[in-house]
């Protein structure tokens, strides 16, 4: 691991360029974050600097707040009433999008405008943060000239302080997996999750809401099913995107350095917390106009290939193309 040793004089220079406009980076082939090209050092190694004493600083700082507090801010109870659940940003971008394989926000900035397979062309940060509202979060779209959008978007800038324009991290995404070549086991799943998840996320899925037991007020652990939960055109609600969450990060305390399932358990629990109804995403059908690029895992149709939609939910995938 690099450890960043920056002078004084430098961080002072590096914060004027962090907060001027940058251009945008070359498109990448990819909506996983996944290149063949050679990686720097990992998100860990880049040191979280404190919010700047000016206006740039104080949006950075409410954009935080929206991640960790999204259900507060835009949430359904809101003025805004942006998201659609009570879930919070930071419910996936674990420790407010700082956590390795967690989907973190670092370096992000120098990531985007970046190809999308589910639209098939190149997106801004701000399409890519309003496709999260509109699935994970089950809502709609915010404003790109919006004060939380720009809040958001300034945050991510803060974190992506000195990791460079165009260029991958280790730890960006999601750790990787071994997939299983079989089906996963739904029956093995719900053993797994009564052993390892339930005690923090419920008998039913249905989380463990935070201050006064209302959701209204958020959640100490997510639900994972049910009206309250991520809806299925979601990028979790895929089942190698959540094993690989769920391995790299689950059950709390698991890290990809310190994984606590193996690969074919949270092949499995994933299956198992996937297989359960969720809110419906409208006009799925029009995600993947070039149905080719459509991932293997996706649970919904329509698909480029004759393969049923059960074993494109739940695999086995390494026939399925």
């Amino acid at each position: 691991m690099v450890v960043l040793v920056i002078l004084t004089l430098a961080m002072l220079a590096n914060f004027y360029w962090f907060y001027q406009p940058r251009q945008a980076s070359n498109p990448q082939p990819s909506e996983e974050l996944k290149s063949n090209a050679p990686q720097l050092p990992s998100v860990s190694a880049f040191p979280i600097m404190p919010f700047p004493a000016n206006d740039e600083g104080k949006l950075a700082e409410y954009g935080k707040k929206l991640i960790t507090e999204t259900y507060k801010f835009i949430g359904p109870e809101s003025a805004l009433k942006i998201t659609g659940n009570h879930l919070a940003c930071s419910n996936c971008h674990l420790d407010a999008g700082t956590k390795a394989f967690a989907a973190p926000y670092i370096g992000l900035m120098g990531v985007f405008p970046i190809y999308i397979g589910r639209e098939n062309k190149v997106e801004s940060l701000e399409e890519r943060v309003n496709g999260c509202f509109e699935r994970s979060m089950n809502g709609h779209a915010l404003a790109d000239t919006s004060k939380e959008m720009r809040a958001i978007v300034t945050y991510i800038k803060h974190l992506s302080y000195n990791t460079g324009v165009g260029k991958r991290l280790e730890g960006q995404g999601f750790t990787k997996i071994e997939v299983p070549n079989r089906a996963a086991n739904l029956v093995a799943g719900a053993k797994i999750y009564k052993a390892k998840c339930v005690s923090c996320h419920g008998d039913h899925g249905q989380g463990l809401p935070g201050s006064g037991g209302n959701k209204e007020g958020g959640y100490i652990y997510p639900p994972l099913w049910g009206n309250d939960s991520y809806n299925d055109g979601a990028g979790m609600a895929r089942l190698l995107t959540a094993a690989a969450f769920i391995k790299g990060n689950m059950p709390f305390g698991a890290s990809a350095a310190t994984s606590i399932l193996s690969d074919e358990e949270a092949y499995d629990v994933a299956a198992f917390v996937n297989s359960h109804d969720r809110p419906v995403k409208r006009n799925k059908e029009l995600d993947y106009p070039d149905l080719a690029k459509k991932p293997k895992d996706c649970p919904y149709p329509p698909y480029a290939d004759n393969i049923p939609r059960e074993q494109h939910r739940y695999g086995p995938y390494f026939t399925a193309r």
